[in-house]
């Protein structure tokens, strides 16, 4: 297993806020927020980027997605709206390479991209 911020709060050698874990994924608050809401889901299997996850393990991405929409319905924003977002690679702004998904939600997040289009 590789030694990221995530796989350590995996092993439990540093806290985080906890909202959901399986035997396949963690889900926890993210520490810098983006939104009201921004929990991270990141799957216990090791891979850096998603770039790195080979087709015979796309259930992976799949589990994320339903686990964060489950969250969703879960705390009650599921009507007014979430965004899901996976970054890969630097010029995206993954910055711990453990593949994860974000959740975000809590407040209108308007449009993204890069400024100007």
């Amino acid at each position: 297993m590789s030694d990221t911020i995530f796989h350590k709060i995996m092993q439990r050698q540093i806290p985080a806020d906890i909202v959901y874990e399986d035997d396949d994924m963690i889900a926890f608050r993210d520490i810098a927020p983006q939104a009201p809401v921004h929990v991270l889901f990141v799957p216990k299997r090791d891979f850096a980027t998603l770039n790195d996850v080979p087709p015979d393990a796309a259930e992976v991405i799949g589990k994320l997605a339903v686990a964060a929409a489950s969250y969703a319905k879960r705390e009650g924003f599921d009507t007014s709206g979430y965004r899901i977002v996976m970054n890969c690679n630097g010029d995206a702004g993954q910055t711990v390479f453990q593949i994860h998904l974000h959740l975000l939600a809590g407040a209108p997040l308007g449009h993204f991209g890069t400024p100007g289009r």
